[in-house]
């Protein structure tokens, strides 16, 4: 099975961070977030696996040589969500291919998620689920996207969790260049083609789109294991205090005296001899 990572974007919300890497290089208690997503899809049976990229390509290029059946597309200029995927369509070579965003923290099924949009012979499979904050994906019967913004005619409201599958002739009418897959699906959506949502619920799911959406995922993620503190072996916690939960990467180095409290470290950062931080990243 063929799986595409959508890893090209800038991750403007997440400046000034993002300028140092990109944003599927951040780590995840102290993984980066695109090998979290291919050990996934590894493990649900994906044995070939696109990503692209654009901001900092370099760093992703040289992070995923060495990693079996995956594909890189570097973009010289950003193509968007559309044009990304036009840009690999020839890899796809025929087959249903699973997309997800680079930027999203989930536990969903994926093998669920393939037989579901197979069975039901879609042109594309939208995984959504319910969640007040993202609801914007209108449904009509059987679940059919009728569009993209909510409707009073809809049957229900819904949120798009930003992994589908999609058939790859869906792309024939998307022109090189950049473009949004939305505006592709538009298109099917108005010539009566099936682009339906599949629904999931009782998931773990976030996106990192923020700070604070990035210390939050932290939160979720160390807070329901048996100790909310994460700290490389390779760090020296000597003459510091942690609270609440720390992620702390390979090769850190912890001033002595300082308090950390709901922070991140990344691998090599630095924190002050002294200094109380709470709500943090340190790169």
């Amino acid at each position: 099975m063929k799986a595409m990572i959508l890893a090209a974007g800038f991750g403007t919300r997440l400046q000034p961070y993002s300028l140092l890497r990109p944003k599927p290089l951040f780590p995840v208690v102290n993984t980066p977030i695109l090998l979290h997503i291919i050990r996934r899809l590894k493990a649900a049976g994906f044995t070939d696996i696109g990503v692209n990229c654009h901001h900092l390509a370099s760093q992703i290029i040289e992070f995923l040589q060495g990693i079996d059946g995956v594909h890189v597309f570097p973009e010289d200029t950003v193509l968007g969500t559309g044009g990304g995927l036009k840009n690999a369509e020839d890899w796809f070579s025929g087959e249903s291919v699973l997309i997800t965003n680079g930027d999203i923290y989930h536990d969903f099924d994926l093998t669920e998620i393939m037989d579901f949009h197979r069975q039901q012979g879609n042109l594309a499979t939208l995984v959504c689920h319910d969640s007040a904050h993202f609801n914007k994906v209108s449904l009509g019967e059987g679940q059919f996207i009728s569009q993209f913004t909510p409707c009073p005619e809809a049957l229900d409201v819904v949120a798009f969790t930003g992994v589908y599958v999609l058939e790859p002739q869906l792309l024939s009418v998307v022109n090189p260049g950049f473009s949004s897959i939305i505006d592709c699906y538009t298109y099917w959506i108005d010539q009566r083609q099936p682009i339906q949502a599949m629904m999931v619920q009782n998931h773990f799911w976030m996106d990192m789109g923020t700070p604070a959406d990035y210390l939050g995922l932290h939160a979720k993620l160390l807070c329901k294991t048996q100790s909310s503190l994460l700290v490389h072996p390779s760090v020296n916690v000597e003459h510091v205090i942690l609270e609440d939960w720390v992620s702390i990467g390979e090769n850190a180095i912890l001033g002595e005296g300082c308090h950390l409290e709901r922070v991140v470290v990344w691998d090599g950062g630095f924190v002050e001899p002294g200094v109380y931080l709470k709500d943090a990243i340190v790169t």
